[in-house]
């Protein structure tokens, strides 16, 4: 019966954390519309998936606090989740900040989030492969990790660029605007990293 019930939980945390990294995925592809179209109903739609994204951790959180046995370490499962949430949740503001500035899309903030969506592509897959083929989970987490670095070298070429242009009062005013919003999606890259480091963590512990 002891197996029965800790196989019935750890099939709850995997469901649970497969969740959040597919509404995570979701969440970055409409990221990535957003900032090809500045369509209003994205934007919304986008803000119901971080609150899906919330719900859904919400209740692992209440699984995590009334489960003594889990199918890896407490810790890590709370780390996994959080990452995985921020980036939902740096995705959502990066649009809210555009919309409160008043700021238009751009081919750096195009390149930054395709990046993110494939780098939450492959940590939706890692969280898949952790239960049956760890390796192949840890070879996603490092396909997760070197997106991620693309994105940080883009927020560089990014401000780089933005203290390039004229120097008026005007221009300043842009620029802070805008490096505000790089910032939000430079910071979702380092929850991807996050996320991707806790999975690879979990594969050392398991094999």
């Amino acid at each position: 019966m002891f197996k029965k019930l800790f196989r019935r939980k750890e099939d709850v945390f995997q469901k649970l954390i497969e969740q959040q990294a597919s509404v995570t995925y979701e969440a970055l592809k409409l990221l990535v519309k957003y900032l090809e179209t500045l369509e209003s109903s994205v934007a919304e739609e986008l803000s119901l998936k971080e609150k899906e994204a919330d719900e859904v951790r919400r209740i692992l959180i209440d699984e995590l606090n009334h489960t003594f046995v889990t199918p890896f370490d407490r810790e890590d499962i709370f780390s996994l989740s959080r990452s995985i949430d921020d980036v939902v949740d740096y995705a959502d503001s990066t649009v809210m900040e555009m919309v409160i500035l008043n700021v238009k899309s751009t081919p750096y903030m195009l390149r930054m989030a395709n990046l993110l969506k494939d780098a939450a592509y492959e940590i939706w897959h890692a969280v898949q492969r952790l239960p049956t083929h760890p390796n192949v989970a840890n070879d996603h987490a490092n396909r997760a990790k070197a997106l991620e670095n693309r994105v940080e070298a883009v927020y560089r070429e990014a401000v780089a660029a933005l203290f390039s242009g004229p120097e008026d009062i005007q221009h300043v005013v842009e620029m802070l605007k805008m490096r505000e919003v790089y910032r939000h999606l430079s910071n979702a890259a380092d929850r991807g990293d996050e996320a991707a480091n806790t999975i690879a963590d979990i594969v050392v512990k398991k094999t």
